[in-house]
């Protein structure tokens, strides 16, 4: 079974920035679409950005201009640079595979999340 694995959640001040990584054991992100999503204390999972095969991108508003998705199909990894940190961008970040149905993401497996905290 494909796992995901995250990297990269740390604690950082607002302004700051950081990189996600997310490991594929396998060589599945040039066939499946993949995003990003948070979870942050007493709230909602939420989506934060996907990428599609074609290599399409989609942002949260929250987050739109201040974070960039990418992949890289050679090393099986996917990426979330993130810019501006808020504190309100304190939360647990899931790696995703999945599709896209019309213009929805439907995330299908999921990693275990890795820890981004923003302090002020």
């Amino acid at each position: 079974q494909v796992q995901l694995v995250e990297s990269g959640g740390d604690l950082v001040q607002a302004g700051g920035s950081l990189r996600l990584s997310c490991t594929a054991s396998e060589a599945i992100f040039s066939i499946n679409a993949m995003g990003w999503y948070r979870q942050a204390p007493g709230k909602q999972r939420e989506r934060v950005a996907h990428i599609s095969i074609g290599g399409v991108t989609s942002y949260a508003d929250s987050v739109k201009d201040r974070f960039t998705i990418s992949r890289d199909t050679a090393k099986n990894t996917a990426y979330l640079q993130m810019n501006g940190l808020r504190p309100e961008d304190t939360a647990v970040y899931y790696c995703t595979t999945g599709y896209i149905s019309v213009r929805y993401y439907i995330p299908q497996r999921w990693g275990q999340g890795t820890q981004v905290t923003v302090s002020s």
